[in-house]
């Protein structure tokens, strides 16, 4: 949403600190960041990759290019990791480290005038003031419209958050900031927000199984302080 918008200000936050650490690597030094994932492309393997996935870089820029170089190269781009907090995501097929659409330097100017927090939304959220515009995708507790992904979830995001996260935007919008975020299509997300915001279900497509059967058409929850035109 940020790179589509292209605000002149903006503040980016997440829980992962990966991949904080990876915007904030790219904002201070894109070239060295570009450099590391190019050596990274050139030695990729299978052995390389769980050599990488088991290694813990202490430079911010190979921590970075670290992060990267899995997620391209990991099962679907999934990102998750084990108690430990650890990436246990198996080898994925794709073998292509760098992309002809990478443009980094590009990034970097984007960042440039950003401010990137690895926290809590709460604490994010309540600096939005009247005016400003809040985009938020939270884990979803539910899986659109089942309870099958719950207990992976709810380790992640509990109800309680998703309760939090409703009463936090909610404060946002009465402050005067527009509010869009995203949730799963599921009963106990439409309850929570009807009557405080605007809730519309859309259509899209599921990439992310691991059974092929399961990649079809969903439906998501598009919440908003407002009227938004969809296509």
């Amino acid at each position: 949403m940020f790179f589509a918008l292209r605000p002149k200000k903006a503040i980016l936050s997440d829980l992962n600190p990966e991949l904080v650490d990876a915007y904030r690597a790219i904002k201070r030094d894109w070239q060295s960041f570009d450099d590391q994932l190019r050596r990274h492309h050139d030695r990729h393997s299978s052995q390389y990759y769980y050599r990488m996935r088991s290694a813990r870089p202490s430079d911010p820029i190979e921590r970075a290019a670290r992060f990267v170089y899995l997620n391209r190269t990991c099962w679907n781009g999934l990102y998750r990791v084990n108690q430990r907090g650890d990436f246990n995501v198996p080898l994925g097929s794709k073998v292509s480290v760098c992309l002809p659409g990478d443009d980094f330097e590009s990034v970097h100017r984007r960042l440039r005038p950003v401010r990137l927090f690895s926290s809590d939304f709460e604490m994010v959220i309540e600096m939005a003031q009247s005016g400003d515009f809040i985009f938020v995708d939270p884990p979803y507790t539910t899986l659109h419209s089942s309870n099958g992904f719950i207990k992976y979830n709810e380790k992640l995001f509990a109800w309680s958050d998703q309760v939090r996260l409703h009463n936090c935007l909610l404060r946002a919008k009465q402050r005067g900031a527009f509010v869009v975020a995203t949730n799963a299509d599921h009963s106990s997300v439409r309850s929570l927000y009807s009557g405080t915001f605007r809730v519309q279900s859309l259509r899209r497509v599921s990439v992310i199984a691991s059974d092929s059967q399961y990649r079809q058409p969903i439906r998501e929850l598009l919440i908003t302080s407002g009227e938004v035109e969809t296509t």
